[in-house]
């Protein structure tokens, strides 16, 4: 069983799992905690909440003196991904490259131990850039003889969202009417970060060896009664009104043709509608965590006075 005073390295710190991943560490007794990340603004954010933690600047793609840091270190928490992105490109370098870098890291460094942060999508009917190379990224994990844990989360929501829920949400706060496409009606199972952040925990400190973990949410809830809870979380008026589906995917295509970096894509709106239903483990009989329910946990990632206003940049 770990200690809490032993070495752990988290990559992709300055990410939503990351973020909220050290709050809750720190809050448990982690003393000696290392983040890396290649997002200098959202690095700033991390510095400025956990100033006893180490930060370093570095693009994991890349070889360099970040993989020092992994020198007595007891355990790995790998985070980094590419999620959304217009080429092809961006998911290998993100996904795959970087994910090779750090497993030559560990092993180098003689780790004894990672947690992988891989997700649903692995074993979702969805066929797209970020689900080939997360099925790759985790597949790298597996072959790699490390001794591992592996959880693949569904949809997450949380403190410092800069999209999914989270820019769903401030786009309610400021938009005349909130388009829905369809009817709404596709199934989601949300899982609250920092239900999910509990179980990563759980891994450091117990270290289970070669286990995958499926961790969803236990509300089963349409897409639109999201929508409808996170209004009443935030007390807004906002009319809600159902678009086609075709027109709304249309218009994302177009606004996508003027963002760099959309917000909500094509892509994601296939797979918001593709009818995935997961099946994942009990997570108070394998982590000890009981799930919060899923209002309160919107209440709490939306209204919190203390994190509820810091917003990641993407």
């Amino acid at each position: 069983m770990a200690s809490k005073h032993d070495k752990i390295v988290i990559t992709g710190a300055a990410g939503l799992v990351g973020q909220n991943l050290l709050v809750e560490l720190e809050r448990q007794g982690y003393t000696q905690l290392v983040a890396i990340d290649k997002h200098e603004y959202n690095l700033g954010i991390l510095h400025d909440l956990h100033p006893s933690v180490q930060v370093i600047h570095a693009d994991l793609a890349e070889t360099g003196t970040w993989a020092d840091a992994f020198a007595g270190a007891q355990c790995i928490v790998q985070l980094h991904a590419q999620i959304t992105g217009k080429t092809p490109d961006l998911f290998e370098r993100n996904n795959i490259q970087a994910t090779q870098h750090v497993l030559d890291a560990i092993r180098t460094h003689h780790v004894p131990y990672l947690v992988h942060i891989s997700s649903s999508v692995v074993i979702s009917v969805a066929d797209d850039d970020y689900t080939n190379t997360k099925k790759a990224q985790e597949k790298l994990v597996v072959e790699s003889g490390i001794a591992h844990s592996v959880l693949r989360p569904t949809l997450m929501f949380g403190w410092f969202d800069p999209k999914h829920l989270g820019w769903l949400s401030r786009f309610m706060a400021k938009t005349p009417v909130f388009p829905i496409p369809g009817d709404g009606r596709y199934m989601r199972q949300p899982l609250y970060e920092r239900d999910f952040c509990r179980c990563i925990a759980h891994c450091i400190e117990n270290r289970p060896n070669g286990d995958v973990y499926d961790v969803v949410g236990d509300t089963r809830i349409d897409y639109v009664d999201i929508i409808k809870t996170i209004k009443a979380a935030k007390d807004l008026r906002t009319p809600i009104v159902h678009i086609p589906y075709g027109l709304f995917r249309f218009l994302l295509k177009v606004y996508a043709l003027f963002s760099g970096k959309p917000p909500f894509t094509a892509d994601q709106l296939k797979a918001l509608t593709a009818g995935d239903d997961f099946r994942g483990v009990d997570t108070e009989r394998v982590f000890g965590v009981r799930q919060t329910p899923f209002a309160d946990a919107v209440k709490e990632s939306y209204c919190d006075p203390q994190y509820s206003g810091i917003i990641l940049k993407r």
